[in-house]
């Protein structure tokens, strides 16, 4: 395994305060700037993984991996329908064990504090690794860890209403008019 630790990139789809209902593990897409520092550590891990796993036949097996996109790292074009996708790199990172989730101060946040979202910059620890058994071949990445970095656009769509988006039923107004 390779520890991979990630500065300032986008949280997309986390499942990282509860399990996915599909899956039935904690997870993440972390999007990687093109022709970053980020891209380039990714990377680096992918090839010791295959070396480590595959020694000689280890960047043509990577490049089988690629073409049947069995690789936790791809290019964001392929996912442009979703926002933030394009342009970019996405790394797809799972894990049956909760990831560590922090905020600025590494102090514990949990979902209820509503901090950590879809669409904000995050550091996070990742272990890329590889995986030839009965199962089929693979390169996979495990989310350890979480840290929050800064606030982005929500990819949520919108958040929730305000109060201002209600009329208001107090004065003046006979509530049985809007039943």
């Amino acid at each position: 395994m390779s520890k991979v630790i990630l500065q300032n990139v986008r949280l997309a789809f986390p499942n990282i305060f509860r399990p996915s209902e599909q899956f039935d593990n904690f997870g993440a897409q972390l999007i990687i700037e093109k022709g970053s520092e980020n891209e380039k550590k990714i990377n680096a891990a992918i090839l010791e993984a295959a070396n480590t796993k595959w020694t000689a036949k280890a960047e043509s097996t990577i490049k089988q991996l690629k073409a049947g996109n069995k690789i936790c790292f791809t290019d964001g074009d392929a996912k442009a329908e979703y926002e933030g996708f394009e342009g970019n790199m996405a790394l797809s990172a799972t894990n049956r064990q909760r990831p560590t989730v922090v905020g600025k101060d590494r102090s514990p946040l949990t979902e209820a504090d509503g901090i950590v979202y879809a669409g904000c910059y995050v550091n996070a620890v990742v272990d890329i690794w590889p995986q030839d058994n009965q199962w089929g071949k693979r390169i996979n990445a495990s989310l350890k860890g979480i840290q929050f970095f800064a606030d982005g656009d929500s990819f949520t769509g919108g958040g929730v209403a305000s109060a201002d988006d209600f009329e208001d039923l107090s004065e003046g107004s006979d509530a049985e008019d809007f039943v």
